[in-house]
């Protein structure tokens, strides 16, 4: 869920917007898929140090590749990263999946994955992180993009025979961020994925424009209206330029309440989320997000419904952070002693906090793990 919209939609016109209003698509990620593996890591003062030593020592093995996911008859290049320790014998896999926003990518998850398969302490781990269609660097078509794409795309990826984790099993456990944690627990609600157990961080339902604006009639035509401009040949770039694809909106965005920290966000950082965004086909999915076309559940009560119905089915650990905007944190505080939520805690960080404090997040995934697995022998 955001906690404020890039538009300011005016009753007079049918929309209009301000360069100066704060834009939260979720969050935005960082980027550069493929330079020799080269780790940016945030630090937090609560990082333990034994995930620490291990992210120093770790020799863990990385490949990069590409999956075709069908849909509609059009194939897809859908891209992904493999992680994996030195030892490799009866490994858990886990999937990771980047939060949903203007620059969502694998690199996200990339501190976390090097920590958690580098660890030699009881389980043996194999991370895969993967694109969403129309974001990172995976392939980015003229889709109708909306949350049902989004989860036939999981469901295809966790299921597909050809897929990186068709062999995974009964083993395969998911780790997901913002609107991703809550596609990946709609698609096991539905029995159409069938994961060990889930992690949801800082998870999120709502689109930006929404949750502040509502989602009455007149306000659904609106968001229609800006969609289709969005996604228009020439207007549509022009529009995604001024809303989103500029450094100063950027820098604005991940100081105000994508990171705790503002000290943590650097000038390179900017640079490369702002490289994603000028990719062939980059405002599209942007588009369908910002108006709650990508929004899984319809309200609070739908969200923790999703939960329970995996009571006694899946574990589930739900992150909440200190520093989330006051709606998003509302929403994840929501779930504390819900039903369906085998564990919850809080977390240093705001809308990225796997990201930004990769080391503490980490340290209470490979924690659950740890649980998940005592609890399953």
């Amino acid at each position: 869920m955001a906690s404020a919209a890039s538009l300011f939609l005016s009753p007079s016109s049918p929309f209009r917007f301000s360069p100066a209003s704060k834009f939260s698509s979720s969050h935005f990620p960082s980027p550069q898929p493929f330079k020799p593996f080269r780790i940016s890591c945030v630090s937090s003062s609560v990082d333990s140090s034994s995930s620490s030593a291990a992210l120093g020592k770790s020799s863990s093995k990385f490949r990069s590749g590409t999956w075709q996911w069908r849909f509609q008859d059009n194939p897809v290049n859908i891209y992904y990263e493999e992680h994996e320790g030195e030892v490799t014998d009866n490994a858990k896999h886990i999937l990771m999946i980047p939060t949903i926003s203007d620059v969502s990518t694998v690199e996200e998850w990339r501190v976390v994955a090097k920590d958690i398969v580098a660890r030699s302490d009881g389980i043996n781990c194999r991370a895969t992180i993967v694109d969403w269609p129309g974001l990172g660097y995976s392939d980015r078509p003229t889709l109708e993009y909306n949350a049902d794409v989004m989860e036939n795309f999981l469901i295809q990826f966790v299921n597909a025979p050809d897929s990186p984790l068709f062999n995974s099993g009964s083993e395969l456990v998911i780790f997901g961020g913002g609107h991703a944690a809550t596609i990946a627990l709609r698609a096991a609600s539905k029995g159409q994925v069938s994961p060990r157990a889930i992690a949801a961080v800082a998870p999120t339902w709502a689109g930006p424009l929404p949750i502040v604006f509502g989602r009455g009639s007149d306000m659904e035509s609106r968001y229609g209206l800006l969609r289709g401009t969005l996604r228009a040949p020439a207007v549509g770039w022009m529009m995604y330029n001024l809303l989103v694809s500029n450094e100063k909106s950027i820098q604005s965005q991940y100081k105000s309440h994508v990171y705790a920290d503002p000290e943590n966000v650097t000038p390179s950082i900017i640079e490369s989320r702002y490289s994603l965004t000028k990719r062939k086909g980059a405002r599209f999915v942007p588009a369908a997000f910002l108006t709650g076309l990508l929004d899984p559940v319809q309200s609070r009560e739908e969200f923790l419904a999703l939960f329970a119905k995996l009571e006694g089915e899946i574990p589930v650990l739900v992150f909440s952070t200190a520093g989330s905007p006051k709606r998003s944190k509302a929403e994840m505080d929501a779930l504390k002693g819900a039903k369906g939520v085998r564990k919850f805690v809080e977390v240093p960080g705001a809308l990225l906090p796997h990201e930004e404090y990769p080391l503490t997040v980490s340290e209470e995934l490979y924690q659950f793990l740890q649980e998940n697995s005592e609890s399953k022998s």
